[in-house]
């Protein structure tokens, strides 16, 4: 099979793994008989270097013609001071927003080769934890109104607004159901029910849905309790599904649990659009060019790429299994190697390639 994918290297970090990625997705088409044609993308910090704006004109166009879009990372603090129109995080909106990509999916595992690096206490982590965060990528208050005005006794006053549609809460609904079927079964929502109404909504929506999967169990569970269970065993969890901002906000947590945020693959999907897949960690511009960034999360990212854009799962597993393979031999990138001495990027890319 031939795929056409778009990449977009970005900034900091990002070219560095986007590479290796590629990389290693020339070797799992060169195994399984695949070919690619690659279209490279501007976007973010470098694009409005290049071209005066994070989210150039043919950017959307270019990603909608491919089967799927890999991203490496946008942003740094040298873009920090420009207006919000013009910041890098301002393009990965319009992108998600443009091709439709509602469900973001990140995967939080602690992967038996690094037990030892997680910050739990050993009695939790030897019991390991799998979880699926499902977020709602495209509503709530990263996309609602935003006010900023002078009163008169109370200074200057900021506002956002976070709303919700009976469609939009469905949707991401029903991919978390769908998606716990082809896991162990069991789907818990987060919300704010007790004082926000959007979460009231939410809720309803939810238990509606709920009825008609009674093969999944279900429970709700108040964000503030899911963060503190999170840590208290997060192997209770199975699929979590919740909206933007308390998604943006857990997932981080979760994926500290993992050892290292550099583990971290995500997918952003829609229902008829390109998929976008990318690395959690940002771009990290204090080690960029310097090979030490951690490719896994990257290459983990293509792996999620062939599982839910391509339908192809035993490519996926290949990927995956090169990696704990990478893993459980000691290779360490400088984020999880301890005392021990690092591997440069270049090398771990190397060496999981060599796996497949």
């Amino acid at each position: 099979m031939n795929f056409k994918i778009a990449l977009i290297r970005g900034d900091g970090i990002g070219p560095e793994v986007v590479e290796e990625a590629v990389g290693v997705l020339e070797t799992v088409g060169a195994r399984f008989g695949h070919s690619y044609e690659w279209i490279d993308v501007l976007m973010g910090g470098c694009a409005y270097d290049a071209k005066g704006t994070p989210y150039p004109e043919g950017t959307k166009e270019a990603c909608q013609r491919a089967d799927a879009v890999l991203l490496g990372a946008v942003g740094g603090p040298k873009w920090d001071n420009l207006p919000p129109a013009l910041r890098p995080e301002k393009a990965l909106l319009a992108i998600r927003s443009d091709l439709g990509l509602y469900a973001n999916l990140r995967p939080a595992a602690l992967r038996p080769a690094l037990k030892a690096a997680c910050p739990l206490r050993s009695d939790i982590a030897d019991k390991g934890f799998d979880l699926m965060l499902l977020r709602e990528l495209t509503g709530g208050i990263y996309f609602g109104e935003r006010k900023r005005y002078q009163t008169e006794d109370r200074g200057e006053e900021a506002s956002d607004l976070m709303k919700y549609s009976e469609m939009e809460i469905e949707r991401i609904g029903r991919r978390a159901f769908e998606l716990a079927r082809l896991r162990r079964k069991k789907v818990v929502s987060v919300d704010k029910a007790n004082v926000l109404e959007t979460s009231r909504l939410w809720r309803a929506v939810m238990h509606r849905l709920a009825a008609e999967y009674p093969d999944v169990a279900y429970s709700d569970m108040l964000v503030d309790n899911c963060a503190m269970q999170l840590v208290r065993d997060p192997s209770f969890f199975d699929v979590l599904v919740t909206e933007n901002m308390f998604g943006d906000i857990l997932s981080d947590e979760a994926s500290m649990l993992t050892g290292s945020i550099g583990l971290l693959p995500s997918a952003s999907i829609g229902d008829r659009t390109p998929g976008l897949y990318e690395p959690i960690h940002g771009s990290a511009p204090d080690i960029a060019g310097q090979d030490k960034a951690n490719p896994v999360a990257a290459i983990l990212s293509a792996a999620m790429m062939f599982r839910y854009s391509f339908r192809l799962a035993g490519e996926a597993a290949a990927i995956e299994k090169a990696v704990d393979l990478a893993l459980s031999s000691g290779c360490r990138t400088a984020d999880m190697a301890g005392s021990g001495a690092p591997l440069g990027t270049r090398e771990m890319g190397k060496i999981i390639r060599g796996n497949i």
